[in-house]
């Protein structure tokens, strides 16, 4: 499906409410020498009490050792200048909706009858989560796929994160992204699309389902159910190791949770003063949350996570990507069922991993497949699944 106007026709008013402005990453010179100096006079803390030997202990967070050889790699031999050429080579613009700045990549596909999509990241991720896998979408004949698979991909980021803009004034919640992302996405001439979102993501892309608006169908690999009273009561080995999951999150992974539902300017200060805490406060997660079998770089390369990091930190973006918690620390399981068509791609070490007897209340799923491995940043983790489960599922309703 071809957009019905590319945005051209606004793209030259300065004074069109409209207007969607063509961006380009060019970060300062004076901000990349500002990290070094920052990362290179870290005051440390004392290493962890636990663990022993070579082995790296998490138990007590992210280990001192691996931060700070992490830490002086991203100073002395991560080449920004060349992730942020790689990253320009998507076509990225910035459009005004209720009043802020929204960043996003709109990539359209060569194949003229693509079909439009909006993909949405989470936290702590970023549009550089989706780098691997817009080429695909957009050009599948180009990657093993067929013209009829292709999609016009737009990868916002949200408010609060990376290049948008963050919000002066409480009320950017869930809903009013996921409203947002429908202006978005007609403005840019779409009346007809898929959602498609993990973690925040998943939240904003089923709540653009229960609004409907122009979307028709949404696929998430972050489906949001709670138990059923069947699994409380006669668990079946499923049920018996999702619940575990979630025990172990609310009692051992939640802590960040909590903190930036509550109090996220208090844990800012310190995310955007100190490049070392923003480090430490997202790789922790990629341990956690990938398919890593106990090192984050057995899932994701160091380059991949720093280009991620500097997403937050280029931006300053510690403190206001931290509010959407406290905006919306309400909005899981808390609206009604999705009745749009849903597809989902269930992920091994996804946080609690719901089975689909749970998520049946809450979408009307009418695609779902079993992954055999990969965790919560399912783009980043493993591309090739994650793209060939979109595709399998929105050549239903295209």
């Amino acid at each position: 499906m071809a957009p019905d106007t590319d945005g051209s026709d606004i793209l030259d008013d300065t004074d069109h409410p409209d207007r969607v402005t063509p961006f380009r990453i060019d970060v300062p010179d004076d901000v990349l020498t500002d990290l070094r100096q920052r990362l290179n006079h870290t005051r440390w803390p004392e290493p962890e009490a636990v663990g022993s030997g070579d082995e790296l202990d998490w138990s007590q967070g992210i280990p001192l050792a691996y931060t700070q050889e992490l830490a002086a790699y991203w100073a002395n031999e991560y080449d920004w200048r060349t992730r942020e050429t790689a990253l320009n080579r998507f076509d990225q613009f910035v459009t005004e909706i209720d009043g802020l700045d929204v960043h996003f990549i709109h990539q359209r596909s060569p194949h003229p009858d693509a079909f439009p999509i909006v993909i949405t990241h989470g936290w702590p991720g970023s549009v550089v989560e989706f780098a691997k896998v817009v080429e695909p979408l957009t050009n599948p004949t180009a990657h093993g796929g067929r013209a009829e698979d292709a999609f016009h991909v737009v990868c916002p980021s949200l408010p609060g994160y990376g290049f948008s803009g963050k919000p002066t004034a409480t009320g950017w919640n869930v809903d009013r992204i996921a409203r947002a992302w429908e202006t978005l996405m007609v403005r840019l001439g779409y009346d007809r699309y898929g959602a498609q979102g993990g973690d925040w993501g998943g939240a904003v892309t089923a709540q653009i389902g229960r609004n409907v608006g122009h979307c028709c169908a949404i696929h998430t690999n972050f489906p949001i159910a709670g138990p059923t009273e069947e699994a409380k009561t006669n668990p079946t080995e499923e049920d018996k190791a999702a619940l575990a999951g979630m025990n172990y999150y609310r009692q051992w992974d939640s802590g960040y949770f909590k903190q930036q539902a509550t109090r996220p300017q208090t844990v800012g200060y310190g995310l955007v003063d100190s490049p070392a805490a923003q480090l430490a406060w997202i790789v922790e997660k990629f341990w956690s949350w990938t398919d890593c079998d106990g090192h984050p770089e057995n899932a994701l390369s160091r380059d991949e996570m720093l280009d991620n990091v500097m997403l937050y930190w280029v931006t300053g973006t510690g403190a206001s990507s931290a509010r959407l918690y406290w905006e919306s620390m309400a909005s899981f399981g808390s609206f009604g069922r999705v009745e749009l068509p849903t597809g989902v791609a269930s992920f091994p070490k996804e946080i609690g991993a719901p089975p689909r007897s749970w998520c049946e209340p809450n979408y009307a799923i009418t695609h779902w497949t079993t992954m055999p491995r990969g965790g919560h940043f399912a783009a980043f983790e493993q591309p090739e699944l994650f793209v060939d489960d979109v595709r399998a599922f929105f050549a239903t309703v295209r």
